[in-house]
């Protein structure tokens, strides 16, 4: 058919009289690749208002395959035209680059096909994790370990039929493949092994992009930002990136706080032995402020008891969750509720304990300005508790002592 159209548009433009071969083939190569051009441009411009007609419904993939499809159609028309204009040139020339124009058809078929499915695997990537377009979006880490695994088989598929059309042997490709597959497992463990690290985050996904993660066992703590075949990246909190291979989270264990249910407070509160009388009344009003308070949740372990006689304090211990996970917002509920501890102890007349020391002088002994003097030929008496009061002793932190 090619050759028929070329004969007659050949023949008409002959007819016009003084055209050498060369000139009528450059018009005829002019006219075809000007058509195919406009042709482009009309299915640009039709895929283009198709998707802004078809992005009024609410079905989805109808624009994902629109919006997929619009740039390789435009390829595809290109490739055709280029290869009839490759045969206008072949008509006229007995060059052997031009015999090899059904080859590169054919692999510029695949090439453009190969580019929409990789084009459409993104495009439903972004539809199924998406908030905006989807009620229920999917996991990232999930749909993205398959939307790589679909672009593998779809890249590796097309190399085989690209190999195939170049006059390949696709069979003694994969024998050979096969041997030179073991060799390769050996000279290439560790990135196998970060290979099959990242496929079992894929499976087991015990965190996500976005997640805070953190290793008791190595120095890695920061939020996920990439999990690939190989490497995840995690940025730290000060915002360097940190790359982890994958093979190391099949060895270590790993903490998610970012799945956290609720974060703790957990503080020990000391006030003084003179305030020993007003403990069982600050101790259940701490208790009855944090089961009503908003952002404490109370069907969680809450634990408000007098704990310890410390050395310089009567210890009370107050252990309770907060509903909010953020790390900002649990800080100011942990303002609130300290400062509310700290209101509940001034309302009975009782303060903060601060470590002290009281001293004890005997009988005899003189005190000027900071220096204390005692007279060496007067003994040191014992107080009533067995203590030499000549020594000083750490007691209890009563400052009005």
């Amino acid at each position: 058919m090619i050759g028929e159209t070329l004969s007659i548009l050949n023949s008409w433009i002959k007819d016009f009289g003084m055209l050498s071969e060369g000139w009528r083939a450059g018009i005829l190569i002019f006219m075809l690749v000007f058509a195919t051009a406009t042709a482009a441009f009309i299915a640009s411009r039709v895929i283009v208002a198709l998707e802004n007609k078809f992005s009024a419904t609410r079905n989805l993939w109808d624009d994902a395959v629109l919006h997929a499809a619009r740039k390789p159609v435009v390829a595809f028309i290109w490739l055709q035209g280029v290869y009839w204009a490759a045969e206008v040139a072949h008509h006229f020339s007995d060059a052997e680059i031009f015999k090899a124009n059904g080859t590169l058809l054919q692999i510029g078929f695949v090439w453009v096909l190969v580019w929409a499915m990789l084009r459409l695997v993104k495009e439903a990537e972004k539809i199924l994790t998406s908030p905006m377009k989807m009620r229920k979006p999917m996991d990232y880490t999930t749909v993205n370990a398959i939307s790589k695994l679909l672009r593998a088989v779809v890249i590796i598929t097309a190399v085989l039929t690209a190999l195939q059309t170049l006059g390949f042997s696709i069979s003694g490709v994969l024998a050979f493949g096969g041997v030179g597959g073991i060799a390769v497992g050996f000279a290439a463990k560790d990135l196998l092994a970060n290979f099959f690290g990242g496929f079992i985050i894929h499976l087991d996904r015990p965190f996500k992009v976005g997640d805070w993660v953190r290793s008791p066992d190595r120095n890695i703590e920061g939020t996920v930002e990439h999990i690939g075949w190989r490497l995840t990246t995690i940025r730290t909190f000060d915002k360097r990136p940190l790359y982890v291979p994958n093979a190391a989270f099949t060895t270590i264990a790993v903490e998610n706080p970012s799945r956290m249910t609720n974060r703790r407070i957990s503080e020990t509160i000391g006030i003084r032995y003179a305030d020993v009388h007003s403990m069982k009344k600050i101790v259940d009003e701490i208790r009855d402020m944090l089961k009503n308070h908003e952002d404490i949740a109370a069907d969680e372990t809450l634990i408000v008891n007098f704990l310890a006689f410390n050395a310089s304090s009567l210890d009370i211990m107050v252990y309770a969750f907060t509903k909010t996970t953020q790390w900002v917002r649990f800080h100011e509920v942990k303002e609130d509720v300290l400062l509310k501890i700290s209101d509940i102890i001034e309302s009975h007349g009782a303060e903060v304990a601060f470590p002290t020391r009281t001293l004890h002088l005997p009988d005899g002994v003189k005190v000027s300005g900071d220096n204390q003097e005692q007279s060496a030929s007067e003994p040191a008496r014992e107080d009533g508790r067995g203590q030499d009061s000549g020594t000083q002793a750490e007691k209890q932190n009563d400052s009005s002592r």
